[in-house]
């Protein structure tokens, strides 16, 4: 039910914006606009904002007879979970690194990348890919894809905002008077909007990650071994950003993608590595594998 609430709240969210500008860039009209816009995004982000995520990472979908490693894997894990086996793609990008996406659990997606396959070891891979089946089975991958969709609408609402503003339009709102507060909320608008992506990330509770990571504990088994992979995939992450990772969609990954960038680490919609180790190493304890 929690994850049905925050989708409901995001597109609620975005439905608002689009009206907000519309109304500043064409009163009436433009909100009529807007209202039929918002309908629109709102649809494809449910339907279709995981073949979007997937399409901005030129993920292609892995053949079983290449990658018989992560088919076995993943089986293994959906077996003992009771889950549908997800469809899994190959991103082509060397830092290691992985995300879940999908509506629900029978349309889910897994898309590791070619190097995080050359880093870790089987039980390191198998800690990472039951974290991602966790998100699926939690139904946060819909909550993820449709955030990403938003963060990346709000930007180009910003651009359109900012050419509105450049070339004066503001349609029928130059005739009623309060140019000058509509001036001063689009001059806002086209500042806060970038931000306001970013802030959309972090609706998404930082819990989530701790969440998946307890769950990918008992699914695999091996809470050691996922402790181990987040070491390494955060070590090479620091070393290796991810150049052409989009703000909009970092909160899908299992370790942020661009530990380099100093702006992103202020908003970082994810819990510190440290942290979440630290859990893992308290789970393994619980289950006897490590001494308290």
């Amino acid at each position: 039910m929690g994850n049905q609430v925050k989708t409901v709240l995001l597109l609620g969210a975005l439905t608002g914006l689009l009206i907000l500008i519309g109304d500043l860039l064409g009163g009436k009209q433009g909100m009529l606009f807007a209202l039929i816009f918002a309908a629109l995004m709102n649809f494809g982000a449910w339907w279709f904002s995981d073949k979007i995520v997937l399409a901005m990472y030129r993920a292609r979908e892995a053949n079983p007879s290449e990658y018989p490693r992560l088919y076995s894997i993943v089986r293994r894990l959906t077996t003992r979970a009771n889950l549908p086996m997800p469809r899994i793609y190959i991103i082509p990008a060397v830092q290691p690194n992985a995300f879940a996406t999908g509506r629900n659990p029978q349309h889910a997606a897994v898309a590791v990348t070619e190097g995080l396959l050359r880093l870790l070891n089987d039980d390191e891979l198998e800690g990472v890919l039951a974290h991602e089946l966790t998100h699926v089975r939690n139904r946060d991958t819909l909550v993820s894809a449709i955030a990403a969709t938003i963060a990346g609408a709000i930007m180009v609402l910003a651009r359109m905002a900012q050419w509105a503003l450049w070339f004066g339009a503001f349609g029928e709102n130059r005739e009623r008077g309060g140019n000058i507060l509509q001036l001063i909320a689009l001059i806002l608008l086209i500042i806060l909007a970038p931000l306001a992506a970013l802030i959309i990330q972090l609706a998404i509770s930082r819990s989530r990650e701790y969440m998946a990571d307890e769950g990918a504990a008992h699914m695999s088994m091996k809470p050691l071994a996922l402790a181990s992979a987040l070491a390494k995939l955060e070590t090479v992450a620091r070393q290796l950003p991810m150049s052409d990772a989009d703000p909009s969609t970092a909160h899908m990954f299992i370790v942020h993608p661009a530990y380099g960038d100093v702006i992103w680490k202020l908003f970082s919609t994810h819990p510190p590595i440290p942290e979440r180790i630290a859990r893992l190493k308290e789970i393994a304890a619980r289950m006897g594998q490590l001494a308290q």
